[in-house]
């Protein structure tokens, strides 16, 4: 079956077409033309800001010129991650989608259904002649993904609307009135390389065939951290005079890391015993995440010994403060059940020619929680010798329940699915909070198609949940007020 047949086609074509346009986050200059190019045949109020954002409006259908202006929102950007084995090239090709039973997916590489499918929601009804609606008016932001830069960067006058419907949540059931904040902690530090040792043996340690996932949904699912399993391993070195040559771990702060690779040297004498343990500490690890990770890989593989080495001193130092860097969920929310409050994200683990990098994102709804978190973090590495610096910092957006256009989303749930929806503030990031810095009295709620696996090669998103998630939109757009 072909993706653009699927029911409702317009959805569905307009995705298939904005997947065809690589759009990596800081890198939207394809797709803002593609936008542009859009609006523009649609004789529509059409132009984008300083930053790049991208506004289109469309005037109300007939009988709804007296009705709010709705605004809605989605970000043009993507995480771009793929399959070890998947040779693809973001920058160059489109996404290559396949059809498996109710879900939609990719041949190795995330869908871009985050969040792309409220982009291609948006795109139908600026395109429709014959839905009912308000005025609308079309925010399409950059670079959610990895620094929020659109949503920061828009000023305060630009949007006109008074109703603000984000398209960018992942369960069909849910209403979003509230999510994290988040940081990024990066720690860096200099090393002095040394010689490596004539008759070291040379060995290549790999991990792969983790799950990964969003660093926010996700987080509390329990999913191995390539990272954090890596450094289990190396820690077994100190004990054998292990000295690493380099370390590659993770690739995006906000996805968890799948895979990672270290190379390092040993001294033959220890090697025998130095790999024994490391496979006996696997075996235990992949008994530990049976459940969570059955697919998990950890390889050790003959090499040639590197030239250049870590210093023991620095590599010790290293190992354990990575090792003490808090990963997963730190605490559960007080006020609501079930969501995560605060949580850190060891995302990418970088070593070579004399330089190391740590990066993490740390999330809480509750501000000063997150900056207790990342002080934690902070003061960890700082013992270590590494420089700390604090970066990307977002606002968290606080739950309105009282919120106007979330009594008219929940009662429309209801009357068209005979059961009411699930009403939630979610861990990820979503550009309300920042939104609401400069338009605080626009009345916002975010919902969207079922989406799994967003940030990961498994992305997929559920056909029959589309269809719902599109019913619900234009229900939500006749009855507004």
């Amino acid at each position: 079956m072909d993706i653009n047949t699927l029911e409702p086609t317009p959805v569905w074509s307009n995705f298939s077409k904005l997947n065809a346009v690589p759009r990596p986050s800081k890198k939207e200059e394809r797709v803002i033309s593609f936008m542009l190019e859009f609006g523009n045949k649609l004789g529509l109020e059409t132009f984008f800001d300083e930053i790049g954002n991208v506004i289109i409006r469309k005037p109300a259908t007939k009988g709804m010129e007296n009705k709010k202006m709705i605004t809605l929102q989605s970000h043009l950007d993507m995480v771009h991650q793929k399959n070890a084995d998947t040779v693809f090239d973001f920058d160059t090709q489109g996404i290559e989608m396949f059809i498996d039973e109710d879900w939609v997916k990719a041949k190795g590489t995330t869908l871009g259904a985050d969040n792309g499918m409220g982009v291609a929601a948006i795109m139908a009804l600026l395109e429709s002649d014959s839905i009912s609606h308000p005025a609308l008016e079309a925010l399409f932001t950059i670079d959610e993904e990895t620094g929020m830069t659109g949503a920061f960067e828009l000023k305060a006058g630009v949007l006109k609307g008074e109703i603000l419907l984000n398209l960018d949540t992942e369960e069909d059931d849910e209403i979003d009135i509230g999510c994290a904040g988040g940081i990024d902690v990066t720690a860096t530090r200099k090393y002095n390389e040394k010689d490596g040792s004539h008759g070291d043996a040379g060995i290549e340690i790999t991990v792969k065939g983790l799950t990964g996932g969003h660093s926010g949904m996700d987080i509390h699912r329990g999913r191995g951290n390539a990272n954090k399993i890596m450094n289990r391993l190396l820690f077994l070195g100190l004990d054998y005079n292990v000295r690493i040559s380099s370390l590659n771990g993770g690739s995006l702060r906000n996805a968890i890391p799948r895979e990672s690779v270290c190379k390092l040297n040993v001294g033959r004498k220890h090697a025998d015993k130095f790999m024994k343990k490391v496979n006996k500490l696997s075996e235990q690890i992949k008994a530990e995440l049976s459940v969570q990770e059955p697919n998990l890989i950890i390889e050790l593989t003959d090499v040639k010994p590197a030239k250049k080495v870590m210093g023991l001193g620095a590599q010790e130092k290293f190992i354990k403060a990575v090792y003490a860097a808090h990963n997963g969920v730190y605490a559960m929310s007080g006020a609501i059940d079930d969501l995560v409050e605060t949580s850190n994200n060891v995302a990418k683990v970088e070593v070579e020619n004399g330089k190391i990098s740590v990066g993490c994102l740390t999330r809480s709804s509750v501000d000063t929680a997150k900056l207790d978190l990342a002080n934690s973090l902070r003061s960890a590495f700082e013992l270590s010798g590494f420089d700390v610096e604090f970066s990307g910092a977002y606002p968290g957006w606080n739950p309105n329940p009282n919120s106007e256009i979330l009594t008219i989303v929940k009662n429309t749930y209801t009357d068209l699915f005979k059961e009411e929806p699930r009403v939630v503030a979610c861990h990820a990031g979503l550009e309300c909070g920042i939104l609401g810095q400069n338009y605080p009295d626009i009345d916002m709620v975010s919902f969207g198609p079922t989406i799994l696996g967003a940030h990961s090669p498994d992305e997929r998103v559920s056909i029959s949940s589309v269809q719902k998630f599109w019913n619900l939109l234009l229900e939500i757009l006749k009855n507004t007020n």
